[in-house]
């Protein structure tokens, strides 16, 4: 009889565990902390809930509304500078640093091994699940990683018509032009990734085409911006790094003797942006559609601007009384936006403005 009572009670326990809430693993690495670096460019939110932080120099911060986590090399973390973080279908949650793809799966972090791919077309696959990282700032990078849940594979862009010049042009260029500044998946699934010097290139799954014009890389003053940021507004049109101009995207791509290229239209661009300068268009680090079909666009030293289809607002973000300069813009599950910042911690907008986080 005591036999039968205990596998009752085992089964329905297994039961609860299954069909209740996700329980929450408890970590035995990590140090409580009190509060967040400075240096953080990202925020995400997890399906639990939490919050993680990644910073630019000290690791990852963990935040379930009650204590927050510090993990860095010293439990395990490939590296300490943050690139990305996302989340699997089983809750494993997934850094990009400067020293590999990690991976925690409540208790523990592991690095995953890469398997590089010895010829271009090796690899590539568009698959709904996969995860896709970059490694920005990792000298040599030549494309994107791809994790289909049991391999991660570094994947090589083939090359493109520009590199030849470019590299005559900067035979001592310290980075890859082919490096992945930004990932992005638009409506329709396919794959946009936005390079260091060679424009923006798009994979639907059976090819990889490519757009490029100079203004979308290199600055009016001198210098190189990059693809910082690939966006798409939930009236379909594209913006690529700077607000001069959208695009309207066709699905096929158009081949120009060896050339596979993104077939595409210039749309007017955002009006209602007059800066100090007399510039009257911005280049943004990072993007997103708000619940009410917004655009925010986070700027590196010119604020966050939302654009509504119509007009533009700009919001100043302050760090006391000094504008604080700024990474990437993320919107939680509530629609609450949030902002990472370079040197001034976590930004959350309360409606009004973004005002500093402080758990």
């Amino acid at each position: 009889m005591k036999t039968r009572i205990l596998l009752i009670f085992s089964i329905f326990t297994l039961l609860t565990s299954c069909n209740g809430k996700s329980q929450k693993a408890t970590a035995n690495i990590g140090s409580t902390v009190s509060a967040l670096s400075k240096s953080i460019l990202l925020v995400y939110q997890a399906t639990n809930g939490d919050y993680w932080f990644g910073s630019d120099a000290d690791g990852v911060y963990r935040y379930d509304g009650k204590t927050i986590i510090h993990f860095s090399e010293k439990d395990g973390l490939s590296n300490n500078r943050i690139r990305s973080i996302q989340e699997n279908k089983q809750g494993n949650i997934y850094l990009a640093t400067l020293g590999g793809i990690s991976k925690f799966d409540g208790q523990n972090f592991t690095t995953l091994t890469p398997i590089k791919s010895k010829f271009v077309a090796d690899n590539w696959k568009l698959q709904p699940d996969d995860l896709w990282f970059a490694m920005t700032g990792k000298s040599g990078e030549k494309g994107p990683y791809r994790y289909d849940g049991k391999n991660l594979y570094q994947l090589d862009f083939p090359k493109h018509y520009l590199a030849d010049s470019f590299f005559t042009k900067h035979p001592d260029k310290p980075w890859s032009p082919y490096e992945v500044y930004s990932i992005y998946k638009d409506s329709k699934g396919n794959m946009w990734f936005g390079t260091g010097n060679l424009g923006v290139c798009r994979y639907d799954g059976k090819s990889l085409s490519w757009l490029y014009e100079d203004h979308l890389t290199n600055i009016p003053n001198g210098g190189s911006f990059g693809i910082r940021s690939v966006m798409e507004d939930t009236a379909g049109k594209f913006w690529i790094c700077n607000t001069n101009y959208g695009y309207t995207i066709s699905p096929d791509p158009i081949k120009q003797n060896d050339k596979i290229l993104i077939k595409y239209e210039t749309q007017k661009g955002i009006e209602g942006i007059q800066l100090a300068n007399g510039n009257n268009g911005v280049y943004f680090m990072s993007a997103i559609n708000d619940n009410d079909g917004n655009l925010w666009l986070a700027t590196y030293d010119q604020g966050v601007w939302c654009y509504n289809g119509k007009s533009a607002k700009q919001y100043i973000v302050k760090d006391g009384d000094k504008n604080t300069t700024l990474f990437s813009v993320y919107k939680d599950k509530k629609g609450t936006l949030w902002l990472g910042t370079h040197q001034s911690g976590a930004y959350k907008f309360n409606g009004q403005t973004f005002e500093k986080f402080a758990p």
